[in-house]
């Protein structure tokens, strides 16, 4: 989302070119989870502190990024930043806030990827670690289905 390229494809992406940031697309039901939840998981789960870059990857596609509905997510979402940018336990925010755009659903080898692909060595070392990290720090928070 929010790049320049129509229908990018994953390695399009990846050039770094296309001004589009990998992200997700969350549809939730705020009865359940609020968007603040929702939001308060996003920044702990990722580095919202580092331009243009998540762990070892690099380039404009990683940079951390918000792409809301509404003058009511955005709202949300400044209230947040301002949060964490005030409480001086953090280097300041670099979360890039802007209108969602088209949202460009990735090709099917990526749909399900950690769920299909577990001892792939990224997801491994990298997305393991942060899944268990979230499973720990938001476990009062899961539902199990």
């Amino acid at each position: 989302m929010g790049g320049h390229v129509p229908n990018p494809d994953y390695h399009t992406v990846c050039t770094g070119r296309s001004g589009h940031v990998e992200v997700v697309q969350v549809t939730f039901d705020p009865a359940i989870a609020s968007y603040r939840d929702i939001l308060e998981v996003f920044f702990a789960v990722h580095d919202p502190t580092s331009l243009d870059r998540q762990g070892n990857d690099s380039g404009p596609q990683y940079r951390s990024a918000i792409f809301y509905h509404g003058d009511t997510q955005r709202v949300v979402a400044e209230e947040i930043i301002r949060e964490l940018n005030d409480d001086g336990e953090s280097r300041p925010i670099v979360t890039e806030l802007r209108p969602a755009t088209t949202f460009y659903i990735a090709e099917d080898y990526h749909q399900e990827y950690f769920r299909n692909n577990p001892q792939q060595p990224y997801c491994a070392f990298v997305v393991s670690p942060k899944v268990k990290k979230f499973r720990e720090k938001f476990a009062a928070r899961l539902r199990v289905t």
